[in-house]
């Protein structure tokens, strides 16, 4: 399983006035080394034992959202993607199997193209039961609201207690 000793990239996103985003940095692992096989069941069991229970497998959605009451860890089973982080002026990213992405509540994210076998596993922290909000100025400021009240996790969905999110988004 992956040590606490990885460090993660780190994306700075901002409000659009349709998007929310964070002032918590979405955190990327890459590459993880786990076991070869059933990436989808490591990362199951992985987020599992840091209070970030899977909650699905399917891809990304196609279209501009994100979650105004809970973070969300998306781990990559299979295949590749390009994804729209930040909402529909944000930042493209390229993701493939092994990657890691822990969203901030608040991060807008939509998947542009995938391969055929992409696959992804997501999660949310214990006690955080999440939405789906699509861009809007209209709800924006709410939404900015209830992502205020959204606690920092005790762990990292990779690295537990020791991980970068409990370092980085606890000095945000």
């Amino acid at each position: 399983m992956p040590s606490s000793a990885q460090t993660p990239e780190q994306l700075q996103l901002h409000s659009d006035g349709r998007t929310p985003n964070s002032p918590h940095p979405v955190l990327i692992y890459r590459d993880l080394p786990l076991a070869d096989g059933d990436y989808a069941s490591a990362f199951e069991a992985l987020f599992a034992t840091h209070l970030w229970p899977a909650q699905w497998r399917a891809d990304v959605y196609d279209y501009h959202h994100y979650h105004s009451t809970a973070h969300e860890v998306l781990g990559v089973a299979s295949g590749n993607a390009r994804l729209m982080l930040g909402g529909e002026q944000g930042q493209e990213v390229e993701v493939r199997r092994g990657d890691v992405l822990v969203l901030p509540a608040g991060t807008g994210h939509c998947q542009l193209s995938a391969s055929e076998d992409f696959l992804v596993v997501g999660g949310y922290p214990v006690n955080q039961p999440y939405d789906v909000m699509r861009p809007d100025a209209a709800t924006h400021d709410e939404a900015v609201a209830r992502i205020a009240r959204v606690d920092v996790p005790i762990s990292d969905p990779v690295a537990g207690t020791q991980g970068a999110l409990v370092s980085v988004w606890r000095q945000a």
